[in-house]
């Protein structure tokens, strides 16, 4: 048997579908003055909440700080110090953006193999139905088949989604990975079928009836269905069934063939200046909602601008080489530490993973970490995913460390117990990633 020597990840899947202050450096050798950034007020100050200090002295002389020591000569920075600090703020732009754009990296490069690689076509339904074909997905299940399509709607119009009653589970997402809709048993058509009419961001054409009908707010979308039916002639009949076109085609839809992806892609968001050349790619196909306003401006910075082709200055690369690497180290940690996702109980390793709302939103803010550490391991969110009703959706459990809270080693062995009967009407599942890549091993057994 071949060993993987990995850091490892585990998640679970139970489906019931049913500014660190600059510190002033004493040198008694230096005749040099150095200041710290930060002076004292006086206690009645301190009392008085509409008092406005005025730092006597604040930038002059060497100070030591995160980015390094800064020099300041009747408050102006030196010309050194002027490059540090410009250089940085383009980088912590640059890593910030990073986490920001995680799922839209992440998306865009399964589309670009999908439809610049493999050459399938915009509404073309491609079938992960076994092992091989998902080793590029992130955290894929692998006991069950997944249908997936994306489509640029700036391209094809409005696209009908065409959904047969039975056993299915699906969702449409958007290219930040939000929830346009779900599909099948925990969507509107409640198992029933139906024909679902996607249509891009600002539509005002024609509303036909007899369709549920979802306006994306990106022109790119993201399409995925799962069979869940566990008779494999019934699951078959179900995936002839499925169809996926543009409303323009709707009296002669093309036949869907189903075909394979190669098995030697990754499909995450991918490593070093790739990242930057899939989100610019993605970027300029897409509408700038006004969210992203500010992020847009932070990499306008370093060369990625809506409109304009991305030809990055040396330097721009060189800080854009080094803020993929630091910001994926930041994913990394943001992930495994999940300041902002509860503990499933306490003193458990396991975690719950996904603690990211539907519409990525709180009543004041944007949920920026959560999603980039969903969006890390993951692909996707449904309403089914976070839904606390019994007897509905699905909950996904994750665990990193052992339960001495050492991080989980390909190369030693773990012994993991399940008590029994697991609250799972459909089905449940285990399975293990490589930390790596977040993708299921392929150690040939």
């Amino acid at each position: 048997m071949k060993r993987i020597n990995h850091l490892l990840m585990l998640l679970v899947a139970i489906a019931i579908v049913g500014c660190s202050n600059p510190k002033e450096k004493k040198d008694s050798t230096s005749s040099e003055k150095k200041s710290s950034a930060v002076t004292k007020v006086s206690d009645q100050e301190n009392s008085d909440p509409f008092y406005l200090p005025q730092p006597k002295q604040a930038f002059e002389g060497k100070v030591d700080t995160r980015i390094g020591k800064l020099e300041f000569k009747n408050q102006y920075p030196s010309k050194e110090s002027m490059e540090t600090i410009l250089n940085n703020m383009d980088f912590h732009g640059a890593t910030q953006s990073f986490l920001w754009g995680i799922p839209m990296a992440s998306f865009s490069n399964l589309q670009y193999y999908l439809h610049k690689v493999f050459k399938f076509d915009q509404t073309e339904l491609v079938n992960f139905d076994i092992l091989p074909h998902k080793l590029g997905i992130l955290t894929a299940n692998a006991t069950t088949p997944y249908i997936v399509a994306q489509p640029d709607l700036s391209k094809t119009g409005p696209v009908v989604i065409d959904i047969p009653a039975g056993e299915i589970g699906g969702m449409v997402n958007d290219f930040w990975e939000r929830p346009i809709t779900d599909l099948g048993l925990v969507g509107p058509d409640k198992g029933k079928g139906g024909k679902y009419l996607i249509t891009p961001p600002g539509y005002k054409g024609k509303k036909p009836k007899g369709y549920f009908i979802m306006e994306s707010p990106t022109n790119n979308i993201f399409v995925a269905i799962r069979l869940i039916e566990p008779d494999p002639k019934k699951a078959k009949a179900l995936q002839a069934a499925f169809n996926l076109y543009p409303y323009k085609d709707k009296a002669n839809p093309k036949k869907q063939m189903y075909p394979t992806p190669p098995a030697k892609y990754f499909f995450g968001p991918p490593r070093g200046m790739a990242f930057w050349q899939r989100l610019h790619e993605v970027l300029n196909r897409e509408v700038v909602a006004e969210r992203d306003r500010f992020f847009m401006a932070m990499l306008k910075r370093v060369g990625i601008e809506k409109g304009k082709p991305f030809n990055p200055t040396d330097e721009q690369k060189k800080i854009l080489e080094e803020a993929a690497f630091v910001g994926e180290a930041m994913a990394k940690a943001n992930d495994l530490a999940k300041r902002n996702t509860p503990v499933y109980y306490k003193g458990a390793s396991w975690k719950i993973a996904l603690g990211l709302n539907p519409d990525q939103r709180t009543e004041n803010y944007d949920q920026l970490d959560e999603r980039a550490e969903w969006m890390y391991e993951a692909v996707t969110t449904s309403k089914g995913m976070v839904t606390t009703t019994p007897g509905a959706g699905s909950i996904y459990l994750a665990a990193y460390a052992d339960k001495d809270g050492d991080w989980l080693e390909g190369g030693k062995s773990y012994t993991l117990h399940v008590p029994a009967n697991a609250p799972a009407e459909q089905f449940w599942s285990i399975a293990v990633y490589s930390w790596d890549t977040r993708t299921l091993i392929n150690n040939d057994q």
